[in-house]
């Protein structure tokens, strides 16, 4: 029960921007029980494992998109006052070798084991949406040949209604 609801909670962290899967900085930190701050000097004090397919930095218009999607408090009260990071999950893996404690390794573990299953999740979900594409199409196939059917009995049975007229004694 504990591991669905660590993967739940990571599974939930996850967001799509710029067409890939990612987490956010804050939202890491929180995961591996560490200041949002000293979690972004690890990353910068190593940049050079994190190139731009591993982290970016969201720009206003992201930012602007996900504040209107999510709670972000204002910088004015003491909120996000820089754009933050967003980690791919191969950034996250790298993350492991930055933050060299218990909690991070097995938080690392977690978040792998998550992407692992929405991964799976996603290539089940794919077959599954093409096998219901096929009966769709095979119902409206079927439906179709249905149908005409259906038109040439009415209009067969109109024909024997036409020659029947008055009364038949």
């Amino acid at each position: 029960m504990d591991k669905m609801i660590v993967q739940g909670e990571i599974s939930s962290k996850i967001l799509t921007l710029r067409g890939q899967n990612v987490m956010l900085d804050r939202d890491l930190a929180k995961l591996y029980q560490v200041e949002n701050r000293v979690l972004n000097q690890a990353v910068k004090r190593n940049i050079d494992r994190f190139p731009d397919d591993f982290m970016f930095q969201l720009n206003k218009e992201e930012f602007e998109n996900l504040k209107s999607q999510i709670v972000i408090s204002s910088s004015v009260h003491g909120g996000i006052r820089k754009m933050p990071y967003a980690f791919t999950e191969e950034g996250i893996y790298m993350l492991a070798t930055v933050l060299n404690s218990k909690v991070a390794v097995q938080t690392n573990i977690a978040i792998i084991r998550t992407f692992k299953k929405l991964r799976e999740f996603s290539k089940h979900y794919n077959t599954l949406a093409k096998q219901i594409m096929a009966v769709e199409r095979k119902s409206d196939k079927q439906y179709g040949e249905l149908k005409k059917a259906l038109d040439e009995l009415v209009e067969s049975s109109r024909v024997v209604d036409e020659k029947v007229m008055g009364f038949l004694k």
